[in-house]
Order: structure tokens, then C-alpha cells, then sequence
């Protein structure tokens, strides 16, 4: 069965999650209270409505309750942020998913019950620091507030070296989940401490962020 989703808030946050579903052919109820943004989405979008999402009768008449999960991507309104997400736990949403402004925001967001807080401002600074830091760098997913799933390229420290050679989880706390090989395509899950890694591997590590700077700093990073 297809998901719905439901966007509220068609900032550039907002309407790019909403474009991406839609593109993925999601059902994606698009809600902003401005109408020239509703305009734009109309031909994008499941369907948009001009609606404020923190009235309570507005959103019950839409049928929010039945949506699967709602991304609620309100800009600058923490307010409006924080009402919105309790009418929608309160309604029974399955998942609700808010951006957050800021780190209290998050902790006021994560008490009213919402499934998912995310930072794309930060989140996209982290990216854009750790790949300027270093050209090995591939991606950054945030687990946690303090642990992390990192995607790098073999640096030339670790390129004909195995796990266990570097022993990258007795000594930096890590743990390499896995390892795609350019050689072969193929994608290596749980590798074998012997496995030696190659030239443009791809490895897959997860840990602590503390532990993961560490290991960039000393391993990653090429003289």
C-alpha cells in the first residue's frame, strides 16, 4: 500500500521534501498558509491546501489523523512549530518528523512527543565541513545528538592495510559496518578483521561522534 505523506510549511525546506517525494510517487498532501506557495505546489503535490496547521478544526477537517507521517517544515514560527506538532500527536499521527531552529527547540519538540527532530542548517554544515576537511569524506548521517553513521574513501594510510592492522575500534572506539569495493561493486557487510582494504574503497563506520573525529583526524585525513 502507498504511504501518504503530508508537508506542512513550503519554505526551501519544506519544498524540496515535497518535490522529492512527489517525485518518488508518494501521496503528499502539500498545507502552507500562504497561497502563492499552495499555487506553486498545486500541479506538484497529491494535493495543497491554504490552511494554518495550528487550527486545531482546520486540520481535523483536512484528515490529518490518517495521514502516515507528517513532515511538519515550518520556517521561522517556532510558536507555530511546537502547536502544531502537539495537535498532531494528539490527533494519533503515526510519525511526525519537525525541523528544529535550534537545540531547544529540539528538546521542547522531543517532550511534546515528535517521532523524529531534524537540523538541516546544521546537519548540512557538518557535511560541508568534513568534506572540506578532507577530499575523502563521502556523507554524514546523524544517529543521535552525539553518535553518527560517517561514509569515507580509503585514505592512503589505510589503502593495503586490514581491519586488523588498524584496529580501528580497539583504538579509535569505531566500527567499520561495512565495505563497498570499486574493484568488484560489490557491497562487503560485517567485513572480516583480514579483509584488506583497496584503492577507492568505500568504507562505512559508525560510533560516537567524538570517536569518529578522532579517527578522521588520524586516519582520514591524507598528509
Amino acid at each position: 500500500m502507498k504511504r501518504e505523506f503530508a508537508v506542512i510549511g513550503l519554505g526551501r525546506f519544506g519544498a524540496s521534501v515535497c518535490r522529492e517525494l512527489s517525485a518518488e510517487g508518494m501521496d503528499v498532501l502539500a498545507i502552507d498558509v500562504l497561497e502563492s506557495k499552495i499555487n506553486e505546489f498545486r500541479h506538484i503535490a497529491s494535493h495543497a491546501v491554504i490552511a494554518d496547521s495550528t487550527d486545531e478544526k482546520a486540520m481535523k477537517e483536512l484528515g490529518i489523523r490518517n495521514i502516515d507521517h507528517v513532515i511538519v517544515a515550518i520556517g521561522d514560527d517556532i510558536q507555530a512549530s511546537i502547536l502544531t506538532t502537539l495537535i498532531l500527536k494528539e490527533f494519533g499521527v503515526k510519525k511526525v518528523t519537525v525541523k528544529a531552529q535550534s537545540n531547544h527547540h529540539e528538546k521542547v519538540l522531543l517532550k511534546i512527543g515528535a517521532d523524529q527532530v531534524i537540523h538541516p542548517e546544521r546537519d548540512m554544515g557538518r557535511k560541508i565541513a568534513h568534506s572540506i576537511i578532507s577530499n575523502n569524506f563521502l556523507d554524514h548521517l546523524e544517529l543521535s545528538n552525539d553518535h553518527s553513521i560517517i561514509e569515507i574513501r580509503a585514505s592512503k594510510k589505510m589503502i593495503g592495510r586490514t581491519l586488523v592492522d588498524l584496529d580501528i575500534r580497539a583504538v579509535y572506539g569505531c566500527n567499520v559496518v561495512a565495505i563497498k569495493s570499486n574493484a568488484t561493486n560489490k557491497m562487503n557487510i560485517s567485513p572480516l578483521a583480514t579483509d584488506k582494504i583497496g584503492p577507492d574503497d568505500i568504507l562505512i563506520i559508525i560510533g560516537a561522534d567524538t570517536d569518529i573525529s578522532k579517527f578522521e583526524r588520524n586516519l582520514v585525513i591524507d598528509d
